[in-house]
């Protein structure tokens, strides 16, 4: 597999025999490190208190891999990545992680009117139904935002 479809599937959380399912809110908040608490604890990062208690391996695997390495690496600039993880998650009709991944591409530069675009431009590749759940998915976390 090229290296770049691997970082694709690695950063939409799908992997080769399915895909990765979370709840809202999703993993793209779990990019943050997990930050000391009162008295120099760790707090737990967002995939360890998502899955961590009945997955603590892929909370692992999702903080140190995902997070800690593919989406720091410097060949894509995070708002990339930002761009290509919501076309592959609207694509894949993963409305659940696409919510997340809207609200982080925000925070990576991405404009409210740059994600429409691509939503739009995406209805005649991934499906019409799929642009429409993002719409209706993208129309919550602006107004949230």
């Amino acid at each position: 597999m090229r290296p770049f479809v691997a970082s694709v599937l690695l950063a939409t959380g799908t992997a080769l025999a399915g895909a990765v399912t979370m709840p809202a809110p999703a993993l793209a908040q779990a990019q943050a490190p997990a930050a000391p608490a009162a008295g120099g604890a760790q707090q737990p990062s967002r995939a360890q208190q998502l899955m961590g208690d009945i997955a603590p391996k892929l909370a692992e695997l999702t903080d140190g891999v995902l997070f800690g390495d593919v989406w720091e690496r410097p060949q894509l600039a995070k708002r990339d990545r930002s761009l290509v993880t919501v076309a592959a998650l609207i694509a894949l009709n993963r409305p659940d992680q696409l919510r997340s991944h809207l609200a982080l591409a925000r925070r990576n530069g991405v404009t409210e009117e740059e994600l429409v675009e691509a939503i739009t431009h995406l209805a005649f590749y991934a499906g019409w139904p799929s642009a429409v759940s993002a719409v209706a998915v993208a129309r919550d976390v602006f107004r949230k935002n």
